[in-house]
């Protein structure tokens, strides 16, 4: 008799269980995808930043970081919907033997649709700042 009642328990169970699971999964997932995009637009930003404070000025530090930014994101296959960046060349103004520093700030939007995990916003902006020294004796304009 108590065989009878608990016929459909296993699926019962089932049922509940591999959709809870898989949403773990793809939160998981989700979570790793954003872990490994965030470092790879601090990674940008880094290298945004060093490229910048190299350049001779302001406007060559502007592209330099814009180029660097962009190579690194492709070089990693990160997609982002968007990408912004931004760059403080204020320090190229001081007069040689004064020190400054350049700081690049970059923006990615990482698209997450593709998870279609119900309460999880379409995409995740990821931004990322790093600074770089201008040195102190290098000829600036």
């Amino acid at each position: 008799m108590s065989r009878s009642r608990e016929t459909g328990s296993t699926t019962l169970g089932t049922v509940i269980a591999v959709p809870a699971l898989l949403l773990v999964g793809m939160l998981l997932l989700m979570a790793g995808r954003v872990t490994i995009a965030g470092g790879t637009v601090q990674s940008a930003a880094h290298e945004a930043a060093r490229a910048a404070s190299i350049s001779r000025t302001a406007s060559a530090a502007r592209t330099a970081a814009n180029d660097v930014v962009a190579t690194t994101l492709d070089n990693s296959e990160l997609e982002c919907v968007t990408t912004s960046v931004a760059v403080d060349t204020a320090a190229f103004a001081r007069p040689v033997g004064q020190s400054g520093q350049v700081t690049v700030t970059v923006a990615c939007t990482v698209p997450l649709d593709d998870l279609a995990l119900p309460g999880v916003s379409a995409t995740r902006t990821l931004t990322a700042t790093s600074t770089s020294v201008l040195d102190t004796y290098r000829s600036r304009s």
